[in-house]
């Protein structure tokens, strides 16, 4: 079958393509010279020269605060008007039978709370949960219109070569002897080997839903932080205790966004997020790698 694959030069790309390219003929659509279709969805609806039998839409913008109206609204021109221009084309190239989106956990807009499942009201109130929730809409509707099997996922934090986000941020700190362990590292984090998004393309394409998608083990930061420091050949980071953090986030709080810790921050940092990921192993019967197992730097 015949794989079209937006945003496949990022970070998710880079750890599913070997995998994808052993079930798929796959195509690839993104910004880079190295796609197959080099083209910005944002502003284009363009001509798709072929038809597909199943779309990933992982192109997508995350991974930044904005700080001001227009860098608001690029979340919505990517991740929203994208979406609806990547539909129109195929609504002229020819119809998938099965459509997959990338969507996050952000959508729920929690910043803790314990196995969190997909009933959870869609609470999220940020450029980028609010851009990805109104592309689930959309899709949801599109979708229905033209009898087309919609699978969402909905993954959380995403391990893999080259993470971005947190978990490339700890990679960082602990690589130049800047990162600290706070209050024993026991907030525990839902995390998703990048290389499971291609495992579960095929069972999506055949059934579609909306999942969850993590690991079993849930990773504490302590646990994440052993792990990284075994790869890097370090000693595990020093530890430093809760009211020493939060004095920290403090003065963060007044030093303004290039501050290293500020009260959100450190909100993340010690209170446990975690997700259910039981609908997709019952319905899919998929079962996810262990991210503490199969998490590689390099």
């Amino acid at each position: 079958m015949h794989l079209l694959f937006t945003g496949a030069s990022g970070f998710l790309g880079k750890n599913t393509l070997p995998v994808l390219s052993q079930q798929f003929q796959i195509s690839t659509v993104g910004l880079t010279p190295d796609e197959d279709y080099q083209i910005n969805l944002c502003t284009t609806v363009p001509d798709l020269p072929e038809h597909f039998d199943i779309i990933l839409h992982a192109a997508g913008k995350a991974h930044s605060v904005p700080k001001t109206e227009a860098e608001k609204q690029v979340f919505y021109d990517i991740n929203y008007q994208g979406t609806v221009n990547l539909c129109q084309a195929l609504e002229k190239s020819g119809l998938p039978r099965a459509f997959i989106f990338i969507s996050t956990v952000a959508v729920y807009g929690c910043e803790e709370g314990e196995n969190i499942d997909e009933t959870h009201p869609l609470n999220g109130n940020t450029p980028y949960a609010l851009s990805k929730k109104q592309a689930e809409e959309f899709l949801q509707e599109w979708c229905h219109k033209h009898d087309i099997t919609l699978g969402i996922l909905r993954p959380s934090l995403l391990a893999g070569v080259n993470p971005p986000g947190n978990l490339g941020a700890m990679i960082k700190g602990m690589k130049s002897g800047k990162y600290l362990s706070i209050a024993g590292g026991k907030a525990r984090k839902s995390i998703l080997m990048a290389e499971d998004i291609a495992r579960l393309v095929p069972l999506l394409a055949q059934k579609g839903g909306i999942y969850n998608v993590c690991d079993n083990e849930h990773p504490s930061f302590r646990q994440l932080e052993k792990t990284i420091a075994a790869q890097l050949g370090k000693k595990c980071p020093s530890n430093i205790p809760y009211w020493i953090a939060k004095s920290l986030a403090f003065a963060g709080d007044c030093l303004g966004s290039k501050a290293p810790i500020n009260s959100a921050k450190l909100r993340k940092i010690t209170e446990s997020l975690t997700f259910s990921n039981v609908k997709a192993r019952h319905e899919l019967g998929w079962q996810p790698l262990n991210v503490l197992e199969h998490f590689k730097i390099k």
